[in-house]
């Protein structure tokens, strides 16, 4: 007998086009390719045969932060990119230093049972 993953969310696409993302935003496709030129980790998927942008759910969330800080909250594009950096380092740093402490403890957690063991 086969399972078939259940999908919930059948709206959910993989990729959005330009012109749905530009919408979404109430943006000019002009505009979402210059802040790709800005924002380097804003990279839409092309299709080689095409040229045309596919934009992941990603992508999305990356442009929505652009967005709210750029067009909502009223940055300077030099400034909005400063703050995604400095977030960007920051949770990295913060990967590092759990991923350090979680090993440290995994150390400490063996040391107790090597001592349990001998008592």
């Amino acid at each position: 007998m086969t399972h078939m993953a259940l999908n919930i969310n059948k709206n959910l696409k993989l990729y959005y086009s330009i012109k749905e993302v530009a919408e979404m935003f109430g943006l000019n496709e002009s505009t979402l390719r210059y802040w790709e030129t800005e924002f380097p980790y804003l990279k839409p998927k092309t299709q080689a045969s095409n040229k045309v942008r596919q934009y992941s759910e990603k992508d999305i969330e990356q442009i929505r932060l652009i967005h709210n800080l750029v067009k909502v909250r009223g940055f300077k594009l030099a400034a909005a990119k400063k703050m995604i950096n400095a977030n960007r380092d920051g949770a990295e740093r913060k990967a590092d230093v759990l991923s350090r402490l979680i090993s440290v403890r995994d150390e400490l957690v063996l040391l107790k049972h090597q001592l349990d063991g001998l008592q």
